[in-house]
């Protein structure tokens, strides 16, 4: 008995050693948290599209379709959303991955390509 109390002693020393804190008070997590709310979520797709994407797509710089036009985005693909996500991320042609914005993470991009197209189509939900 002695020893499988030492056992257990031993098994839960590393447990309270762990400094880091609880893993829900991460601020990535705390950022994730924040982005799900569709208002939050919005705002940020607001500033990372002012901040990233507006320079060319606001007025079709090298070709970039225009935001608000939905003529300059027609026939761009039927799988919509994975591409355009995929492109805004990666890049496409003559638009660097990101916008050129490379601190910006995928979801801060996502919500931006998100905005961009609320823009454009007011009246199609997304998802």
């Amino acid at each position: 008995m002695k020893r499988f109390l030492i056992l257990l002693l031993i098994a839960l020393i590393p447990v309270g050693c762990d400094q880091s804190g609880p893993a829900d008070s991460s601020p990535a997590k705390a950022e994730s948290e924040a982005l799900q709310s569709p208002v939050n979520a919005s705002l940020v797709g607001q500033e990372v599209y002012e901040t990233a994407c507006s320079a060319c797509h606001q007025e079709g710089v090298n070709g970039a379709p225009k935001t608000g036009d939905a003529e300059a985005w027609e026939g761009r693909s039927w799988l919509w959303e994975a591409v355009l996500f995929e492109h805004a991320i990666c890049g496409y042609n003559d638009m660097p991955a990101k916008g050129g914005h490379e601190e910006l993470d995928e979801l801060m991009v996502t919500k931006a390509a998100e905005y961009m197209m609320q823009l454009t189509y007011p009246d199609v939900p997304l998802g």
